[in-house]
């Protein structure tokens, strides 16, 4: 594939859910030749991060079950939204009304939530009622500059062998319904994936991102110059392959096939 022999790959991206994993009872299982295929790009000496739209828990125990696995990696290596959005929250004096999931509360536990002047949303699973989507949107619309932030903009992922809806069509719903644009902490903001860069301390142009997701994986990457791969493991379908606005530099069966791949291309 023409993808491994451009310019050297000196940096990884990997999406977690569909592609290190399948979700399911009991944690879920880890895909065939995924653990191994970490552990070969360790050996390679290539930095390797993990950048996930995860809201349904706290980065430690997201970390933990990966680590029950089988899998082995850094704890500051693991890029979900919630620690990038708590820099916001900080750096620009905000008070969040939250509806996230109550198991990745902890993250947001030094957060001043009280008085809201902005909402944060993300995959609530079922928290995401009428009842607290409503009451998100009556905070919204009470504010005299209302500011929305959306934890990724997914449409949809995989749960237990289903597609399920993600946190962007709610967010769709707010933003039809306040008239205004929510700013996406997550994948594929251009800003979350120059936080995991920069932690690397590659160039866009030299890392590849590997994911299921053809939109905001492949395509966010490819926007901030990254090569994108895309995996038919996870919420893939078929017709990804087709896509209208998006064009994987690379489509495998798996990571363990595009680690080998990079491997190849330094041989």
């Amino acid at each position: 594939m023409a993808l491994w022999t451009q310019k050297p790959i000196k940096g990884v991206l990997l999406d977690i859910t569909g592609v290190l994993y399948e979700s399911g009872n009991g944690g879920g299982n880890a895909i065939n030749g995924s653990i191994s295929a970490v552990l070969e790009l360790n050996k390679l000496g290539i930095p390797v991060r993990f950048c996930t739209n995860e809201t349904q828990c706290t980065r430690r125990k997201l970390v933990k079950k990966l680590h029950e696995l089988g899998f082995s990696m850094e704890e500051s290596h693991v890029f979900p939204p919630i620690p990038a959005m708590c820099q916001i929250l900080k750096k620009r004096d905000l008070r969040p009304h939250t509806l996230v999931s109550s198991a990745a509360m902890e993250d947001l536990s030094e957060i001043d939530c009280s008085n809201p002047n902005c909402v944060v949303i993300g995959d609530a699973t079922t928290e995401l009622s009428y009842e607290n989507l409503n009451r998100a949107f009556q905070m919204l619309i009470a504010m005299e500059n209302p500011i929305l932030f959306s934890l990724g903009k997914g449409k949809y992922y995989k749960d237990a062998g289903e597609l399920c809806l993600d946190v962007g069509c709610y967010m769709k719903a707010l933003e039809y319904a306040c008239d205004i644009q929510a700013e996406v902490v997550g994948k594929p903001s251009s800003n979350f994936f120059n936080a995991a860069l920069e932690d690397m301390g590659v160039e866009a142009s030299e890392t590849v991102m590997i994911g299921d997701d053809i939109v905001n994986d492949v395509g966010g990457a490819q926007a901030c110059g990254m090569r994108g791969v895309l995996v038919r493991t996870g919420k893939f379908r078929p017709q990804d392959e087709q896509h209208s606005q998006v064009t994987p530099d690379g489509i495998v069966d798996n990571l363990a096939q595009a680690v080998k791949f990079i491997i190849e291309s330094k041989n």
